[in-house]
């Protein structure tokens, strides 16, 4: 009578593996850029302040939940999905006052460390290149959620993530010190390992 359920529990424990092992790690995923928005916030003359989008990104999330230090980033953002809703300000901010899109037409982003910052947390630390400038940054990260994907049925993660940084060390820093030099990004992402060929 008692091997019934121990053979149940046996079963659990088994199906718990192997959903876990399903999420090994490390697991390459790839960003979704339906569901990832950067975006960019500043001060205008301490009145407002406005938020830019970022959009199109591209990239790919290398996650090992048992070793965070083996996890990467690498993500490249066009300028072509800029949008701050505001199509003669998008303009401006793609001429050589600002980014200079013509001439540097992404941004990028390549994680030089990852380490663990706390329950669901990470400090992400790499190397942001915009207007042909590159500088370390700290991304202050929180996981969102690591699992199968209830749509796609594929392994997903999602990840928000922030950090503060200064335009003018990046060669963007017109009208500073009016309008803010710091500003405030913020990361959200959703990615899933690619589909299987």
């Amino acid at each position: 009578m008692l091997k019934r359920p121990f053979l149940g529990l046996a079963l659990a424990a088994a199906l718990v593996t192997t959903s876990l092992g399903a999420f090994a790690a490390p697991l390459s995923y790839t960003i979704d850029p339906n569901h990832t928005d950067v975006t960019a916030s500043w001060s205008h003359l301490g009145f407002s302040n406005p938020l830019a989008h970022f959009g199109q990104v591209e990239g790919v999330i290398v996650h090992d939940a048992d070793n965070v230090t083996a996890s990467s980033v690498k993500v490249t953002i066009p300028l072509a999905g800029l949008n701050s809703h505001v199509e003669a300000f998008d303009e401006h901010l793609r001429s050589a006052d600002f980014f200079d899109a013509e001439k540097f037409p992404t941004i990028t982003f390549a994680s030089t460390s990852v380490e663990a910052a706390g329950e669901g947390k990470l400090k992400v630390a790499g190397d942001l290149t915009v207007h042909g400038v590159t500088k370390p940054v700290v991304l202050d990260v929180t996981i969102n959620k690591i699992g199968e994907h209830a749509m796609a049925k594929r392994a997903a993660a999602g990840f928000d993530a922030t950090t503060t940084i200064k335009r003018s060390d990046f060669g963007v820093g017109k009208y500073a010190p009016n309008v803010s030099d710091e500003v405030i990004i913020r990361i959200t992402t959703e990615a899933m390992v690619p589909k299987a060929e």
